[in-house]
């Protein structure tokens, strides 16, 4: 039976209870923990995707590698590649694409590069891997032969004395294999490598033989630039493969005198015009001042300069067109400059660093010169007179770590830069070096397998965005 009277007072009663009875046992709103999103995140994160679903700094590489080759400061091939380049910032819109010519040092290898130990037995002649270090004087009248002194440092050259006189100096100091960075390793061996003719000359020898520059145990030989001094003699100076130095230090030891006979057909030529090869982003705000991006276009004639620096160069280029792509506009100029004549000589690194550029300030200049292998982060520095403002500066760039975090290249540490940016730094331009995986680069550096093969592209990729995210930021947020 329907009693209309009491359901039409208990029904608006009955919805208030309910209503009050739903607002008293909902469950309160949810706290997020996700932390608030960080500046730059998602700019990062799109110029990472980017680069590595599409981006173009390996194919680039490719093409430099592959259509050019080796690229020796002087020779046609540099030449080319400095076209190559010019073109291939046009092709990726630059807002302006130009060259600054330099007179950059002509050193050729030439055809002949031969060594052969000849022990005091009747082991008979036996052959070494060498090849002719940058800058070295041919081998007078052809061939030298002559006994072999086995040394590890320039004070045992020095003690030589007169006995130095009508030798061979094989230098067999190996880089450090204990120690954990292999640029550490090379930075306490290659001196052997630079100044080692010199000291060799000044007790009367006749030729200098260095232990390659690697950790490896192969048999190709690594080169690599050397110096002469106007106060002594000029005496021809050759890389031996760790296989062969190992190989004469045995011999060394059965024997106890060992003759080397070296050939090599080098020879310096005049000096030749070249050029520093430079494009930009024009800054929306502040042109006037410049973040540079940058490696060096020119190689050794061993290899086709893959990690050293082709790399380099293509992950600059690679990091303005990731930005571009993306539509961002830097309020600060972005410029990349692929430098001239780094292995021999620096000049285009000078040359840019002396030029009047009018108003313009440089409020930080990057470089990659280190290999393509994966990104593990920065190294900074400042100029030696103004070192203490080093952790400053590694503070003001460490604040963005995490915009690198998701592909590991986090860590921001003082001490790094690059050779081309130096003469920048030394005017007091902070300078920051992109820091690679660096187990590998000495495995290819200067030597026959520096090859394109020997990089990853996923590697050279992440390197690439992170220069673009790092030279973004400053450029926005400034030092």
């Amino acid at each position: 039976m329907n009693h209309p009277t009491v359901k039409s007072i208990a029904s608006p009663l009955f919805l208030v209870l309910l209503l009050g009875l739903s607002v008293a046992t909902a469950p309160a709103a949810p706290q997020s923990d996700d932390p608030p999103p960080r500046p730059y995140g998602e700019i990062s994160r799109k110029l990472i995707t980017s680069g590595l679903s599409s981006g173009r700094a390996y194919e680039m590489l490719g093409e430099l590698t592959g259509t050019v080759g080796a690229r020796p400061s002087g020779s046609p091939q540099a030449n080319r590649a400095i076209f190559w380049a010019r073109q291939k910032m046009l092709d990726l819109g630059f807002d302006s694409v130009r060259l600054e010519k330099v007179m950059v040092p002509h050193w050729v290898r030439g055809p002949i590069e031969e060594a052969y130990a000849e022990p005091r037995g009747t082991r008979g002649r036996v052959p070494l891997k060498i090849c002719a270090l940058g800058g070295s004087v041919a081998t007078p009248g052809g061939t030298i032969t002559a006994d072999v002194i086995q040394v590890t440092s320039f004070e045992e050259v020095r003690a030589l004395g007169e006995n130095g006189r009508g030798k061979i100096i094989f230098y067999n100091r190996p880089m450090d294999r204990s120690l954990i960075s292999t640029f550490q390793a090379y930075g306490g061996a290659v001196d052997q490598r630079g100044g080692g003719a010199i000291e060799a000359a000044k007790v009367g020898a006749v030729g200098v033989i260095v232990r390659s520059m690697t950790t490896r145990l192969d048999d190709v030989p690594h080169t690599g630039a050397m110096h002469y001094a106007d106060s002594v003699a000029k005496i021809p100076a050759a890389a031996v493969s760790t296989v062969g130095a190992e190989l004469l230090d045995s011999l060394l030891t059965a024997e106890g005198s060992v003759r080397v006979s070296m050939r090599l057909s080098c020879e310096t030529l005049p000096d030749v015009e070249q050029a520093n090869v430079i494009g930009e982003i024009r800054g929306s705000e502040f042109p006037e001042e410049v973040v540079l991006v940058g490696g060096h276009l020119d190689s050794w004639d061993k290899g086709t300069g893959a990690h050293d620096d082709g790399a380099g160069c293509a992950q600059s280029l690679e990091a303005l067109r990731l930005i571009r792509a993306e539509g961002l506009r830097p309020k600060r100029t972005i410029r990349a400059v692929l430098f001239i004549n780094e292995e021999n000589g620096l000049r285009g690194g000078t040359d840019y660093a002396s030029r009047d550029r009018g108003g313009e300030r440089h409020i930080l200049a990057v470089e990659s010169d280190a290999g393509g292998f994966a990104p593990r982060g920065f190294g900074v520095s400042t100029a030696p007179a103004v070192l203490e403002k080093d952790s400053l500066i590694v503070e003001k760039i460490a604040k963005w770590s995490y915009l690198f975090e998701p592909i590991g290249a986090d860590r921001i540490t003082a001490g790094g830069g690059g050779a081309d940016i130096s003469p920048l730094t030394r005017q007091g331009v902070p300078s920051v070096g992109l820091r690679p995986e660096g187990s590998r680069y000495f495995d290819y550096h200067h030597s026959d397998s520096d090859t394109f093969d020997k990089v990853n592209e996923r590697e050279l990729e992440m390197g690439a965005a992170a220069l673009a995210i790092l030279c973004f930021v400053i450029a926005q947020e400034g030092l």
